[in-house]
């Protein structure tokens, strides 16, 4: 693949990651403030507090996966961007497009 092409679907979808990110972070402090406004029984005190872990986990995969654009990052600097770190084998530019941050060949990630 080439080098400017697959810095602007990394760079692409490190944007679309923050952007998630920003928002998931805008969606917890509101739901945090309503929590807090709400007066709530016992029973809807669970509530909040399952949002809360969705929202930690979905944070949790955005984060990783601004990690792994990272990664991608160095690797297109370090002239191994499209190989397979597990085999050392090229990576289809097909798997590229779909997952800029593609890190291993189709059968190797399964």
């Amino acid at each position: 693949m080439d080098p400017a092409h697959a810095r602007e679907l990394i760079e692409s979808e490190r944007e679309r990651i923050k952007e998630l990110l920003a928002y998931s972070a805008a969606g917890r402090a509101a739901d945090l403030e309503a929590a807090a406004d709400a007066k709530t029984s016992l029973f809807d005190s669970a509530n909040p507090l399952a949002q809360e872990l969705l929202d930690d986990a979905v944070a949790e995969q955005l984060s990783a996966r601004l990690a792994a654009l990272d990664r991608a990052v160095e690797r297109l600097r370090a002239g191994t961007y499209g190989v397979s770190l597990r085999s050392g084998r090229p990576i289809p530019d097909e798997r590229l497009e779909a997952d800029p941050a593609a890190e291993l060949l189709v059968d190797e990630a399964g």
